[in-house]
């Protein structure tokens, strides 16, 4: 009953009678929430109209923020970056921590309270160049998969993250930024891709995003929030709950100085050998040869 008709056709028909196909190609006569949120907006002003009552359920923001629709919020926030990304073709993902206040070879350290701070802290700026170099080496093997593999995700904010994000940028690469609302104010940092920067108000559906895609996880000099976010990775392996991966600390002297893994292990609190699941390295190229160890990457 078609003989004749080109897709011209039915663009034509598509046209006249108002209604399109969904992205994913199914036929949908329904108007868009999108269409009705536009004209909702678009009604005369009354009492009844501007009452916080008419607004349209998922267009209000102030009913979205209730204590009650924390679940929703907790899947907004779960939902909406994994589809960003899945639209974008990222399979798989090459996790950095590390320290907002560890600042850039030649600038000084914004976040020290005192002399011995800023000493410590500008002598850090080697992480930066290292983190710099680890992206750019990552970045650089993801260029054979078109950007979907080994892509760089960093926290998106400075320092160390930063350092990820510009050594993806370096390579004409993709990266992640997956910064949170802090009470202080913090912008992602400007190397991030602007459609893969995103924003989050829990703390625990960001770390999810960090581990869904992780193929390798290396761990730079930090604070707490670095330390909460590495204890979080290596217990998910040492339980079973998440694949055995490369787990890599850059800076063996400072992590020694800070976490006595033997002590545990000796003490019985963790098994002898889970001390195993833990790569030390100083150097990007150490780091890279790690993964490629791992997975077999060798030409």
């Amino acid at each position: 009953m078609f003989a004749g008709y080109t897709e011209r056709h039915f663009d034509m028909a598509k046209a006249r009678n108002g209604r399109l196909r969904r992205k994913d190609g199914v036929w949908d006569p329904l108007k868009t929430s999108a269409t009705d949120k536009h004209r909702a907006e678009a009604v005369p002003k009354t009492p009844q109209t501007l009452s916080p009552a008419y607004r349209l359920a998922y267009a209000d923001e102030d009913f979205l923020c209730r204590e009650e629709l924390r679940p929703i919020r907790l899947q907004l926030e779960l939902m909406k970056p994994e589809m960003l990304l899945t639209e974008r073709g990222i399979k798989s993902t090459v996790v950095m921590f590390g320290g907002a206040r560890i600042p850039a070879p030649g600038q000084s350290a914004w976040a020290a309270r005192n002399e011995t701070q800023r000493a410590n802290l500008e002598a850090a700026s080697v992480y930066y160049d290292e983190a710099r170099k680890f992206a750019r080496l990552c970045s650089k093997y993801s260029a054979g998969f078109d950007f979907h593999e080994y892509v760089v995700v960093t926290g998106g904010g400075p320092g160390v993250m930063e350092a990820g994000n510009r050594g993806a940028a370096d390579e004409g690469a993709p990266s992640i930024g997956l910064n949170i609302v802090l009470p202080h104010e913090q912008a992602p940092n400007v190397y991030v891709t602007p459609e893969l920067s995103f924003n989050f108000h829990y703390f625990a559906i960001r770390k999810m995003h960090f581990m869904v895609r992780a193929k390798a996880i290396a761990v730079f000099p930090g604070g707490f929030g670095t330390l909460d976010e590495f204890f979080e990775c290596l217990t998910l392996i040492q339980t079973g709950r998440m694949e055995k991966m490369p787990l890599i600390l850059f800076g063996e002297k400072f992590w020694r100085s800070i976490i006595d893994f033997e002590a545990l292990a000796e003490f019985g609190t963790i098994a002898p050998d889970d001390v195993d699941l833990i790569s030390f390295v100083d150097t990007a190229d150490a780091a890279w040869k790690i993964i490629e160890d791992f997975y077999e990457h060798h030409e």
